[in-house]
């Protein structure tokens, strides 16, 4: 038995083939290859393989169907499908079918050896080694077990994932996970936060600059996607990104390349794109803010993240991790929680979700003595607490869409000025936003006068 990799190339197209041919074993990869899915099925059947390349246009079917039958036949087979130029949709529904990753025709050697690497270093791993791992998602709800088998999933793929669920769920924790068990671990993790990049510098930042492309630009400066070269590029609140922007980002998406602000050339990059927002992007779309053609590169996968609310018998462990972890940083001993403290925890709705526990958590040391937290270490409001969302029971629910989330967001930000004794920077945390977002939000939902 050879002691190289092999990897299976399918292509009814000769000198493509032989292309790919010589370039694995250049590579030190032991390479045979199929014009068509009859041959691919039998050779599948006879030898070993650690990579699969098939193209999507085959004589006796389609890359989609050869996808379809190694997911079934040969679990844990990465299966990347090399796509006509443009034929965004073939890419979507191969990585949709479980595909690994995808290529475009012409076919690029930059793109083609950096997917075989990782291909084939999933490949060799066999199974996500959790072992080492820094972190966890903690809980043994079926919503949590459902959300860890799904990044177990994701991890195997280079498919884009939209990261759906409220403000404070853990969507940058869940896209961390995805990453540190994946094929690209070893390599760089970066997450953007969307919102808060002013638009006149967002496509300096995504794509860098060359020295000289607008006025301060004193040197050449790589993006974030350079940054993230070989790993994962977190974008965080996406739908926040500006209409202009978000086509030159579906772009890099399709294409794999990015060109500098003030550069001549693209230049290929391998990332995958992990998104996320707390907002509804199918509302936004319809609305005409978010565009279609991007949405849909994003969400090749969705992973939406649970409430707390949802997984409420997960809030003991989790406050016990909470402490542990606080007070390990703060060089203390964890206080036990009285019985009363307890209660109230299990009770209360959890709005902020994981992020608000953990405020409250913050607080609660802050204000307790050494040996013990009480109910009123926890400052939690009496009347919020209780298994339904705080906000969702509005009476006239007859409402347009638009004007029904705008009660919502309104129902959400009194609520957490209550919590907080009206103070805007501590409100503006619970819910997870800038301070400079909640001073707008106050205003454009006209709460600004009543809170001054």
């Amino acid at each position: 038995m050879s002691a190289f990799p092999a990897c299976l190339v399918v292509d009814d197209e000769t000198d493509i083939r032989e292309l790919l041919v010589l370039t694995l074993e250049r590579m030190d990869i032991r390479a045979d290859s199929a014009s068509n899915l009859t041959e691919a099925r039998h050779l599948l059947e006879n030898t070993q393989y650690d990579l699969c390349l098939t193209d999507m246009r085959l004589p006796d079917g389609s890359g989609l169907d050869l996808v379809k039958h190694i997911a079934q036949q040969y679990p844990g087979l990465p299966v990347a499908v090399i796509t006509a130029y443009g034929s965004a949709e073939n890419a979507v529904s191969a990585l949709k079918a479980g595909a690994f990753d995808y290529l475009t025709k012409p076919i690029s050697l930059k793109q083609l050896r950096p997917l075989v690497q990782s291909a084939l270093k999933l490949s060799a791993s066999g199974q996500t080694d959790t072992a080492n791992d820094t972190l966890t998602m903690i809980g043994t709800s079926a919503a949590i077990r459902q959300v860890r088998s799904m990044i177990e999933k994701l991890s195997r793929s280079q498919a884009p994932v939209y990261i759906s669920g409220e403000s404070g769920s853990g969507k940058e924790l869940a896209a961390r996970l995805i990453h540190q068990n994946s094929s690209r671990r070893d390599e760089p993790f970066i997450a953007v936060n969307c919102g808060a990049i002013p638009e006149n510098l967002m496509e300096s930042e995504f794509f860098g600059h060359k020295k000289g492309a607008f006025t301060g630009a004193t040197h050449d400066k790589e993006g974030m996607f350079h940054a993230a070269k070989g790993g994962t590029l977190f974008l965080d609140e996406v739908a926040d990104l500006p209409l202009a922007m978000q086509v030159k980002l579906l772009r890099a998406i399709q294409e794999k390349k990015v060109r500098m602000v003030g550069g001549t050339q693209e230049e290929s990059v391998d990332v995958r794109i992990i998104s996320a927002t707390h907002k509804n992007l199918a509302v936004l779309m319809e609305r005409g803010e978010f565009r279609q053609d991007l949405y849909y590169r994003l969400n090749v996968i969705e992973l939406k993240m649970p409430a707390l609310r949802e997984m409420q018998e997960d809030i003991p462990l989790l406050v016990n991790a909470l402490l542990a972890k606080q007070c390990r940083e703060e060089g203390r001993a964890i206080p036990t929680i009285s019985p009363e403290a307890s209660q109230m925890l299990a009770r209360h709705s959890f709005p902020g979700n994981v992020r608000e526990l953990e405020n409250v958590l913050e607080r609660a040391l802050a204000l307790c003595d050494d040996a013990s937290i009480t109910a009123d270490d926890l400052l939690l409001d009496q009347d919020s607490t209780g298994s339904s969302s705080p906000g969702l029971l509005l009476e006239d629910e007859g409402l347009p869409l638009p004007d029904y989330l705008e009660q919502l967001e309104k129902q959400a930000i009194l609520n957490a000025l209550e919590k907080t004794q009206h103070n805007k920077t501590a409100a503006a945390k619970l819910l997870g936003v800038s301070f400079r977002t909640f001073r707008y939000r106050l205003s454009k939902l006209g709460l600004s006068k009543d809170n001054d």
